[in-house]
This record gives C-alpha cells, sequence and structure tokens, in this order.
C-alpha cells in the first residue's frame, strides 16, 4: 500500500485553483436623452457609449452636442464671463498715476501707497530684471 501524502498551500505541487474568465459583451442601443441646458432631445449612439465605456466614464452625457461643443468653446475663451480682461474674466479697475523712475504715466491694477515704488511697464521690465540678476 501506498502513503497518503497531503499537500498544503505552502508546499510545491501545490497548483492555484482554475478560475474561468469570461470577457463580458455589452451589446449597446442607441438611446435619446434630454440636454440639461436646452432641454433637446438627443440621441446617444451606440458608438458614442463604447467609446465612453472604453475610456471608463460611468455616467450619460447631460448635454446634447451642441451645448458640449459651446460649453467647451467657453471654457477655452477663459470662463464664462466675458466682460473683460481681469481674474475670472471680470472687469478690473486700472488706476492711472506717475512712474516712480522716469516720471511717465503709468497705468497699474491696484491702488498706488505713497510709501511704495510704481513704475510704467518699461521701467518694471527693467527693475524686474535687475532683481532676477541680483539674485541669481
Amino acid at each position: 500500500m501506498g502513503a497518503l501524502v497531503l499537500l498544503g498551500p505552502g508546499s510545491a505541487d501545490s497548483r492555484p485553483a482554475k478560475t474561468n474568465t469570461v470577457e463580458e459583451s455589452v451589446s449597446y442601443e442607441d438611446k435619446t436623452l434630454t440636454c440639461r441646458d436646452c432641454g433637446q432631445n438627443f440621441v446617444w449612439t451606440s458608438g458614442e457609449q463604447e467609446f465612453y465605456a472604453s475610456r471608463g466614464l460611468a455616467n450619460e452625457p447631460g448635454r446634447c452636442p451642441d451645448c458640449r461643443a459651446a460649453r467647451r468653446s467657453q471654457q477655452a475663451s477663459g470662463g464664462y464671463n466675458q466682460a473683460g480682461g481681469g481674474f475670472y474674466g471680470g472687469y478690473r479697475e486700472m488706476f492711472v498715476t506717475t512712474c516712480s523712475n522716469c516720471g511717465k504715466e503709468a497705468r497699474v491694477p491696484f491702488q498706488p501707497r505713497s510709501d511704495r515704488p510704481v513704475y510704467c511697464s518699461d521701467c518694471y521690465a527693467q527693475v524686474r530684471g535687475q532683481q532676477r540678476t541680483n539674485f541669481r
């Protein structure tokens, strides 16, 4: 009679259990969705759904293609407020003063104080260049 040998998880002959992995195929069908911006119905095609799934995107689009494009172009142009320059696209008040270096008129985006020098853009570039050279 032969000897009965039990092999544990750490022994050389233990093999991992086989698992059956099956690629799950999903079939997509065109869906009709409503745009949250304009309220119009639009079709989310099966091809678009496959694209979303391949990128790991789980949510359906909330905007129609036209509103998505408009939103993208608005964001690319610097924000939603188109009132003019400045932070977040808002209006920025400019103050007129005299350059402390050359005496020409200078327009600056802050209220000048008497205890600090204010430069025109040309003199500021020169002073800023000198400061950077001194710190190297």
